[in-house]
């Protein structure tokens, strides 16, 4: 049995959400899922080592004209490339009749989707959920899992000189936008509370926009230089087996929160301007909202009042 997942969200986090309904999907049918994702999910990157997934296809649309799958000739196109593979079964995670279509297109016989035309305010989970349960009868945990290889964890112990009699944490300090990236002091006051705690060493994970190297180059000029290591030069695939040796990560708003909790670490996640459900959904998360707020949305803008204090206590909580 060939069987299709279809996740057209742009993200990394986007995917990483909605990796334990395919898993649902693949338990109840004993097979691995394909999945059919955006380029910028960079899902090769990171699902490579996991069981539950068969083969990554990327959906070739965007707004740039001259990719494969835009426009309704894009459409066709993109029904003959899944007819090849002649999938049984297809799970179409939106409501857009365009991917109802072009299942039918690729002669999917089972097709399983959202409501048709009930894009506007959708939950992001909630539709996956009933989907899930109204079609398998399964009650699908909000938990993703990630799984790389123990030779891939045991290389990054060489490589990094990881000791594991230290506290190894990972700061994910980058951000996708300017408002999701909490100021480097903030970082720096955490550190040095750590650091006062336990002998120790950081590693920081970024982008390579000018903001986030701003951010990463104050922490690296600290005093604290010596126990910080940069982590912006590897691809996520060699930033998977350094997380996985972490004990705790605290992470903005970013891919790195997702991948991070879904490996498994304990992660605080700081959410300053995005809705409380990204940093939240998981078991494996904890958020922590600005001063002042009862809950964080988009546009709170409250990266500034992010506080240290709070982020070391609920560091301390999941330590003990």
């Amino acid at each position: 049995m060939k069987i299709l997942a279809v996740q057209n969200r742009m993200g990394i986090g986007d995917t990483v959400i909605f990796l334990p309904f395919i898993e649902a999907i693949s338990k109840k049918f004993s097979t691995p899922v394909s999945l059919l994702v955006k380029k910028s999910s960079k899902a090769d990157q990171y699902v490579n080592g996991t069981t539950y997934l068969d083969k990554i296809i990327f959906l070739e649309r965007s707004n740039k004209k001259d990719e494969r799958h835009n426009g309704i000739i894009g459409s066709i196109r993109l029904a003959q490339d899944l007819k090849k593979y002649k999938f049984d079964k297809i799970f179409i995670f939106n409501s857009s009749l365009r991917f109802n279509l072009i299942a039918k297109l690729a002669n999917i016989n089972e097709i399983y989707q959202y409501p048709l035309f009930k894009k506007t305010n959708q939950h992001i989970t909630q539709p996956a959920k009933d989907l899930i349960k109204k079609s398998l009868g399964i009650e699908v945990v909000n938990n993703p899992k990630i799984q790389i290889s123990n030779n891939l964890i045991e290389r990054a112990i060489v490589e990094f000189n990881i000791n594991r009699n230290e506290l190894n944490v990972l700061l994910g300090i980058g951000g996708s936008g300017p408002t999701k990236r909490i100021p480097s002091k903030t970082f720096l006051s955490v550190i040095e509370k750590i650091y006062n705690l336990k002998k120790c060493k950081f590693f920081l994970a970024t982008g390579k926009k000018n903001e986030e190297q701003k951010i990463l180059n104050e922490i690296l000029n600290s005093k604290f230089k010596d126990k910080c290591i940069p982590l912006d030069k590897l691809s996520i695939a060699e930033t998977l087996p350094v997380i996985k040796n972490c004990n705790i990560s605290i992470c903005n708003d970013s891919s790195f929160s997702h991948l991070s909790s879904a490996l498994g670490i304990k992660t605080i996640t700081l959410m300053a301007d995005t809705p409380l459900i990204y940093g939240s959904y998981s078991s494996n998360m904890y958020p922590i909202i600005p001063d002042d707020e009862i809950t964080v949305r988009h546009n709170t803008f409250g990266k500034d009042k992010i506080s240290p204090d709070k982020i070391f206590n609920k560091f301390l909580s999941i330590l003990n």
